[in-house]
């Protein structure tokens, strides 16, 4: 048991962390820990511990607005606990496995219902059966998108979504635009940013005509709605994940395009 990261968890999310999969972990090791005291007082957890793991999982819950309110709060209290509800003599173990999963398994089955909810919105896979684009600045872009977008939580998670999502069409601008064929000599090239202006110059190349204005327009609707995501004070997981989809695809769009 990592005691120290156990009490960073309680202080808040950690950066890079899955928080969802952090408090599915806590929640199994703070039962696990409970139950084996209260079966053969066999825990790994210490006494001192275990005021530790309990508290710092009601911190974790809380966060995602889960409410845990056990009528103990380490070990020492538990057993008192248990006593005061006769949970004792002969059968008692499996009376405290009882008390237990009654304040326990509320929170695992609230937890599983998350991941469910999580799963069912991740990001967009591509049609191509390739697994990324080969291009290797854009695809490591994008592995940081979905892995932010896992673990987001709060608005500013999802708002960092948008600043992902904004460098994902920047590491297409940088890998698709080439100023000697894309941009008029005579006229300074667009910088890096200008994400709509050069990849839409790559399309006008890659694609002439009117009847290509639709996937010219895709590109500057994905880099609005992206922007937009970043800078706002409300970015929930729609929004953040519809800014997600929309560059994830068109980057695929681009790849295919290229081929």
């Amino acid at each position: 048991m990592n005691l120290d990261l156990i009490k960073n968890l309680a202080r808040g999310p950690l950066a890079g962390d899955d928080d969802l999969e952090s408090a599915m972990s806590l929640t199994r090791l703070v039962r696990d820990a409970y139950t084996s005291f209260g079966t053969d007082r066999s825990a790994d957890v210490e006494p001192e511990e275990s005021r530790i793991i309990l508290r710092a999982l009601t911190m974790v819950l809380e966060r995602r607005g889960i409410t845990f309110e056990p009528p103990w709060r380490d070990y020492n209290s538990f057993k008192s606990h248990w006593v005061s509800l006769g949970a004792t003599n002969t059968g008692g173990w499996q009376a405290r496995r009882d008390i237990i999963g009654h304040h326990f398994d509320p929170i695992s089955e609230a937890l599983e219902k998350a991941e469910d909810a999580q799963i069912r919105s991740d990001l967009v896979e591509p049609v191509s059966p390739h697994a990324n684009t080969g291009w290797a600045r854009v695809d490591t872009e994008i592995a940081g998108l979905r892995q932010r977008f896992r673990t987001a939580t709060a608005m500013q998670d999802y708002r960092d979504c948008g600043n992902r999502s904004v460098a994902v069409l920047e590491a297409l601008s940088a890998t698709v635009f080439d100023p000697t064929k894309h941009w008029t000599a005579d006229e300074k090239p667009p910088p890096v940013d200008k994400t709509d202006l050069r990849i839409g110059a790559y399309i006008t190349e890659r694609m002439r005509g009117r009847e290509n204005e639709e996937l010219r327009g895709l590109v500057k609707k994905a880099s609005a709605l992206a922007h937009k995501v970043k800078h706002s004070p409300n970015a929930d997981r729609v929004n953040a994940g519809i800014a997600a989809d929309a560059v994830i695809l068109l980057a695929n769009m681009l790849r295919r395009l290229a081929e």
